[in-house]
């Protein structure tokens, strides 16, 4: 879902940050993590790039249309479809590294490579890692950070051109140059120095990335509510899996056709918020809103689950609806004190983590949680607005001729909201699932015949 790239000169310590990066990264639920280079060192335009730095032969256009050619080439083959699937690709080097390199130092002008790589994915966030030129050059020579005669020094290590590169970086990340479109979006942080011990380099990079992760910004190279859809996806298929024996027909059964329980949305909105037990959970410290987000994360996706525990359903949520693992735990207590789940028996030798289930009396909720995600917060703007309001009426009033959402964003939370729908069923059975906003509006107020 994301691009991160570590940007600095040579010899700075980017390929420590990398490794050090996708280590803290792990402990967010990301599908997988990946890590990757550029130029790449086994791709055939990655070669031609790397060998064109050897030595200084080329001219500075020439370098860039080869560096660019291989980062185009890595973001549509390889990168990309990552991001697509929700993963996390952090990469040592991208294209801020040509816009410094060839764009600044090699003065053929930000512009200009900017252009170049115009199709290549965009970093959505960018790690600046800084170190004196004089330190970055002993590092070098003394195989601190590369292996002695291993013959892949670049014309660019000698400290008079890293000085140079070292504030080249400086000035484009501190605006002195403007980095132009498409990158302008990317978050920049640094500089983080890297002088000292790794200890010190872990604990900023640790920092950066739950900042930018709490953040949650929306993907540059993709559309979250497509990634969403693919991992609910994937996480539904292997319900269904679970639930049918080997060599058995496809079935949809596992995911509960009645899960609305022949209430209308509406009305089952209506009555957990009636329900919601808001001392206890002020208590527990967790949500005492029915439409909170880490709410709406962690029982919605219980809902598409059989017996898990604890680090399985963190990490099923996924970049999208994504929640610390510390408050997924403290929900999950909460849940357990308030009768919303099983307790099951560990049968697996060695391990200690509790296994629970949602109980089926609370699977509705959790549902509808789940499929309304893409308007929790104009619903939730909606009851701060309306305390008094009728869920029967909520729906309308948030898509209707006066919404304040614009004509992208409700037609984006439609179709998401119907791809979900169409995944988990319209929640009564033998009830096709709506197809357009007005079925939509009708589903959410209507009880079935």
């Amino acid at each position: 879902m994301y691009l991160i790239s570590v940007e600095g000169g040579d010899g700075s310590g980017k390929g420590e940050a990398v490794r050090l990066l996708s280590e803290i990264a792990a402990t967010f639920p990301f599908p997988k993590v990946h890590v990757t280079h550029e130029p790449r060192r086994h791709s055939k335009l990655g070669k031609i790039a790397l060998a064109a730095v050897k030595k200084e032969s080329l001219s500075p256009l020439r370098e860039a249309g080869l560096f660019a050619a291989d980062r185009v080439d890595h973001s549509h083959t390889w990168i990309r479809p990552k991001l697509q699937c929700g993963e996390l690709v952090i990469s040592d080097r991208n294209v801020h590294s040509s816009l410094v390199y060839q764009g600044i130092v090699g003065s053929l002008g930000v512009e200009c490579v900017a252009q170049m790589n115009s199709a290549a994915m965009r970093p959505d966030l960018v790690i600046w890692i800084d170190c004196d030129p004089k330190k970055a050059m002993k590092r070098i020579e003394t195989g601190t950070l590369r292996i002695a005669g291993s013959g892949k020094q670049e014309y660019f290590e000698t400290t008079e051109l890293q000085t140079k590169i070292r504030k080249g970086f400086s000035d484009m990340f501190t605006g002195k140059i403007s980095i132009p479109q498409p990158f302008h979006k990317c978050c920049v942080v640094g500089p983080i120095l890297n002088e000292g011990g790794l200890g010190e380099l872990e604990r900023q990079l640790t920092e950066t990335l739950r900042e930018f992760m709490n953040r949650r910004p929306d993907p540059l190279n993709c559309i979250s509510a497509d990634v969403d859809i693919h991992l609910l996806t994937r996480l539904a298929q292997g319900v269904q899996a679970q639930m049918r024996l080997p060599g058995g027909p496809p079935t949809n059964s596992s995911l509960l056709e009645n899960w609305l329980g022949g209430k209308a949305p509406a009305q089952l909105m209506q009555q957990a918020e009636d329900e919601w037990p808001t001392e206890s959970a002020m208590r527990a410290d967790v949500p005492t809103n029915v439409l909170s987000r880490s709410s709406w994360a962690v029982i919605g996706t219980l809902s598409l689950m059989d017996t898990t525990d604890v680090p399985t359903l963190h990490q099923k949520l996924g970049p999208v609806r994504m929640v610390t693992k510390r408050h997924t735990q403290r929900l999950i207590k909460w849940m357990e004190s308030e009768g919303w789940i099983h307790k099951q028996q560990n049968h697996i030798p060695f391990r200690e983590a509790q296994l629970f289930k949602l109980k089926n009396n609370r699977t509705g909720y959790a549902r509808l949680s789940l499929v309304m995600w893409p308007l929790r917060a104009a619903l939730s703007s909606w009851r701060r607005s309306n305390p008094k309001g009728e869920w029967v009426d909520a729906l309308k009033e948030i898509l209707g001729e006066n919404s304040t959402m614009s004509s992208k964003g409700i037609n984006q939370a439609i179709s998401s909201i119907i791809s979900r729908l169409e995944l988990i069923s319209s929640g009564h059975k033998d009830c096709p699932c709506p197809s357009d906003i007005t079925e939509l509006i009708a589903w959410w107020s209507t009880p079935p015949p």
